[in-house]
């Protein structure tokens, strides 16, 4: 069980910056994957970026490609979302999570923080 607390969400205006992060701790492994997922209003919840924990692997969606980047500190067992150019579209509820494969179905990660809130205004 590995639990996950992000933080760093707000409102921003589009175009801005803003970078997310998410602290884990409790039970780990050395091969978990951590990634972001977001929910808007009336909307499933969807893949964003992920990476394993000790590669330099890393899975993005191609709605974030080249605006979005996903980095680790291994010391502070911190991840983070760096978003850049935001969009009124990028507006969402931004969840951490955790689990044993890297890929873009929220089923395969087994641990969830408690999102934080991105507000990007036109």
């Amino acid at each position: 069980q590995v639990q996950l607390v992000e933080s760093g969400g707000g409102l921003v205006q589009a175009g801005g910056s803003l970078r997310l992060s998410c602290a884990a701790s409790g039970r780990t492994f050395s091969n978990y994957v951590m990634g972001w997922f977001r929910q808007a209003p009336g909307k499933e919840r969807e893949f964003v970026a992920g990476m394993l924990w000790t590669s330099t692997s890393t899975l993005y969606a191609d709605s974030v490609k080249g605006r979005f980047i996903i980095s680790r500190d291994n010391a502070k067992n911190t991840m983070y979302l760096q978003m850049n150019s935001l969009k009124p579209e990028d507006t969402a509820v931004y969840f951490c999570a955790a689990g044993w494969r890297l890929g873009v179905d929220p089923g395969t990660y087994a641990s969830w923080g408690q999102g934080t809130q991105v507000t990007v205004s036109s």
